[in-house]
């Protein structure tokens, strides 16, 4: 009984993955995005959205199909089961944003704001995502899935039932951050520059452990010479 209950406790609690099923959507009439907007069953392809303000806007059961996000604001949008593809943009302000069973798949973005964001029951899947800021946010069953991170921010961040599967994390900045079943184990490359103190919570390979371990012996003031 006891070495039931020891494995139970060892086990990495799984992210909850979102199960997206869109409706049959009806496109997008290109009439531009308004602060506190409601879009609903929309499909946006392809569609031009470079320097948008859609403050609060609310994004329900939608496509968001090779559009442009370049300094878009979309500050305090709502988006919920929804999906995006393709997705690419420098600077795209979602800070505060609320994202719930979404997927984004293949984005190409740099620089997006997603400081103080809830995020909640999200797939990033493949793409690259460079500087991405999630200073503050929540993350709950969030996967990120073969794509690659580059500097991404997660200071002071709040992180439950997070994994990072076959993904790039480069010069990742834990500063302050929380964790709780936190799995890194199948990262194909993690390089931390600040916060590795900060890991307790999270899982990591064995290898891993000898990979970082300078890290944490730098942490604690340990000297390794030969």
């Amino acid at each position: 009984m006891a070495q039931n209950s020891r494995k139970k406790k060892d086990t990495v609690a799984a992210a909850r993955r979102p199960e997206v099923r869109l409706p049959s959507l009806v496109p997008y009439d290109g009439g531009g995005l308004a602060p506190d907007g409601d879009y609903d069953g929309l499909r946006f392809d392809g569609t031009d959205l470079v320097d948008e303000s859609g403050p609060g806007a609310r994004f329900m059961d939608c496509a968001l199909d090779g559009c442009a996000l370049d300094r878009a604001d979309l500050g305090n949008a709502r988006f919920i089961d929804s999906v995006l593809t393709g997705v690419r943009g420098v600077g795209t302000d979602l800070a505060g944003a609320s994202l719930r069973d979404v997927e984004v798949v293949d984005a190409r973005l740099g620089g997006v704001q997603l400081h103080g964001a809830v995020l909640e029951r999200v797939l990033v899947r493949g793409g690259k995502i460079d500087y991405l800021n999630l200073r503050k946010a929540r993350l709950k069953d969030v996967v990120f899935e073969g794509c690659v991170l580059s500097e991404p921010d997660f200071g002071g961040a709040q992180l439950v039932r997070v994994e990072f599967r076959d993904c790039v994390l480069r010069r990742a900045d834990f500063s302050s951050a929380r964790m709780e079943s936190v799995d890194l184990r199948a990262v194909a490359e993690l390089d931390i520059a600040r916060g590795v103190e900060r890991l307790s919570g999270a899982v990591i390979s064995p290898s891993q452990l000898m990979e970082l371990a300078p890290a944490f012996a730098a942490q604690i003031g340990v000297r390794v010479e030969a």
